[in-house]
């Protein structure tokens, strides 16, 4: 059996431009000393902990002991009002004949409110779920990955993995998985692309209409390989 897995935020949903935007208003306060907007486009795909413990690390100012909480109930707050499904991913959810799970950074409460707020969850059709709860270190380690196949019963080399992010496909990649990158998302910056190539992932799309066409090669690949 093979799978497809999708990563969420800026695969499934494109929320990664209202995630960043919320932290820069929040940072630009809390860490004034910091080019926030600048150095955030560099930690794409990291944990909300793991992304204010390095830049606190940067600055002179302390952030507030419940920083990572505040910050995950404003995003959380503002996906709920304007979160939008990826153009195109329900009909690529529904065009490729694969068993699919969704591997995320996230923490669950944020993704399952993600795919039910976009009606994604309906498409997904019950997809298992693993988030940065699960493991002990979270993206670009491999271990979420690794969780995910062992608990799916499905050998890496079976899967097929959605990532946008350099953290996400480095992880797929360590964990012996095919990564496709993606850089459809409104929050892409220039170059995105090829530091994709760079972390490991096998092909780029932009678009995903171009998702069941590379499923398709990857299939006839595994089987004449």
């Amino acid at each position: 059996m093979a799978i497809l897995i999708f990563d969420c935020d800026g695969v499934l949903v494109d929320s990664e431009a209202i995630a960043e935007a919320t932290l820069v208003a929040l940072l630009g306060e809390w860490l004034p000393d910091l080019d926030v907007d600048t150095l955030l486009s560099q930690a794409l795909g990291m944990t909300t902990a793991h992304i204010l413990a390095h830049l606190e690390g940067l600055s002179a100012h302390r952030l507030p002991t419940d920083a990572t909480e505040r910050v995950d109930e404003t995003i959380e707050a503002r996906l709920a009002r304007e979160l939008q499904a990826m153009p195109g991913v329900a009909a690529a959810i529904e065009t490729v004949d694969l068993p699919k799970a969704v591997v995320s950074n996230s923490r669950r409460r944020r993704v399952l409110a993600s795919l039910a707020t976009t009606g994604l969850d309906v498409r997904l059709d019950g997809a298992p779920i693993f988030t940065a709860e699960q493991v002990a270190r979270p993206k670009p380690d491999p271990a979420l990955y690794r969780l995910a196949a062992e608990t799916l019963g499905v050998a890496p080399a079976r899967c097929l993995v959605v990532e946008d992010s350099v953290s996400g496909v480095t992880a797929a990649h360590a964990a012996g998985m095919t990564v496709i990158g993606f850089t459809g998302a409104s929050h892409i910056p220039p170059g995105q692309a090829e530091r994709l190539h760079e972390a490991g992932a096998w092909r780029v799309i932009a678009q995903m209409r171009d998702l069941e066409p590379l499923v398709a090669a990857w299939r006839v690949q595994r089987r004449s390989g």
